[in-house]
C-alpha cells in the first residue's frame, strides 16, 4: 500500500467517518483499489451517503445519474482527484 498524499489520506479519513467503518483504519485502504466490490465492499447505500457527504464537506454535488459517477467513486485517489479538481469548500 501506498502513503498517498494529504488530500487521499483525508479521503480515507472521510471514508470512515462518513460511512462509520469499524475495524478500519485509513491504512488499511489501498490508494487504488475499488471502493465498491472487492475493494473496501461499499454498496448503493454507501455510495448515497457519500455524495451526502461530500455536498456537506467539499461543496460538491455528484448525480447518482452521471456517466463520471463510477470512476469518480473508483478509488480514494480517483475521489481525491475529483475532489482536488472540483472542490468549492
Amino acid at each position: 500500500m501506498t502513503r498517498g498524499t494529504p488530500l487521499i489520506q483525508e479521503i480515507k479519513a472521510f471514508l470512515i467517518e462518513t460511512l462509520d467503518l469499524e475495524d478500519v483504519a485509513p491504512a488499511d485502504i489501498d490508494d487504488d483499489a475499488p471502493l465498491f466490490g472487492d475493494g473496501l465492499g461499499l454498496d448503493s447505500i454507501d455510495s448515497l451517503e457519500l455524495g451526502v457527504g461530500l455536498q456537506k464537506r467539499y461543496g460538491l454535488k455528484i448525480s447518482a445519474e452521471s456517466e463520471e459517477t463510477r470512476q469518480i467513486f473508483a478509488s480514494a485517489r480517483a475521489l481525491a482527484d475529483y475532489i482536488a479538481a472540483h472542490r468549492t469548500q
